[in-house]
């Protein structure tokens, strides 16, 4: 049974066994394990996780490859497909008895980061996320302050994970190739927020409306949220871009909301 990639879903199959290895060792996934994997394709990953012995849940919104997979891995026990579109998907109806998930996905470009903050909405049952997402996405998450590639996502999941760039996969990794470099990305969400916020959809607000100019100071940026002068009287520059912010001082600003 084969499938030819469609480019309304975003797919590009990995097929590279020295790249998939590569995943395999930094992932160290273990018997007995509850993995679930978004879009697994034609089963590049599923296949040697399901080896590993992890109980595994896959979530494939093209019917097709839903059918290519239970044909290829409907015998094993420990493996559950589900036909679904990931960003509609209850992933926390997956848990029992308190146990975290880990969660694996090569993530098309267009979705890559509703999904991600949607599966952050369940990030109590989440014990670690790994993510093949586009290079130029990887390392705007994983960016610190002072930078271009610095904006709302670096803020926003330093907020919510620890996060750490692996390494490259270059696009001849895949079938068809896509035209731009990907990167795996691991996820770790904090079991304590690492700032206090009263309220993450102020803090949201805020890095948002930052950042929406980015060219402009906070003073300029945020005039329609907090006075110049309780920006200063939080011992932060209002002279300065969002760019320059770290998430410390989002946090002091998002307070005043």
């Amino acid at each position: 049974m084969t499938h030819t990639a469609r480019k309304r879903f975003g797919q590009n199959f990995l097929h590279d066994h020295t790249v998939i290895d590569n995943i395999l060792g930094s992932i160290q996934a273990k018997p007995g394990e509850h993995w679930v994997e978004i879009g697994p394709g034609m089963g590049a990953l599923t296949k040697p996780l399901l080896a590993k012995g992890s109980r595994l849940d896959v979530v494939e919104l093209d019917r097709d490859l839903v059918a290519l997979l239970k044909d290829k891995f409907g015998q094993h026990d420990n493996l559950q497909i589900h036909s679904a579109d990931a960003l509609r998907f209850d992933f926390a109806a997956l848990t029992e008895a308190n146990e975290k998930l880990r969660v694996i996905g090569n993530l098309p470009y267009n979705i890559s980061t509703p999904l991600m903050f949607h599966l952050l909405d369940n990030a109590y049952c989440i014990q670690d996320m790994h993510f093949m997402l586009q290079k130029e996405v990887v390392d705007r998450i994983c960016a610190p302050p002072g930078g271009r590639q610095y904006g709302r996502l670096s803020v926003m999941m330093q907020y919510y994970c620890a996060t750490e760039h692996l390494f490259d996969v270059p696009p001849e990794s895949f079938d068809p190739a896509p035209k731009v470099t990907s990167a795996i990305v691991r996820l770790i969400p904090h079991h304590e927020p690492p700032v206090d916020v009263e309220d993450v959809a102020k803090l949201n607000r805020v890095v948002t409306e930052a950042f929406s100019q980015r060219r402009k100071t906070l003073r300029n940026s945020l005039k329609k949220l907090i006075s110049e002068e309780q920006i200063a009287a939080l011992n932060i520059d209002p002279a300065l871009r969002a760019e320059t912010i770290p998430l410390s001082d989002f946090a002091k600003l998002s307070r005043l909301l």
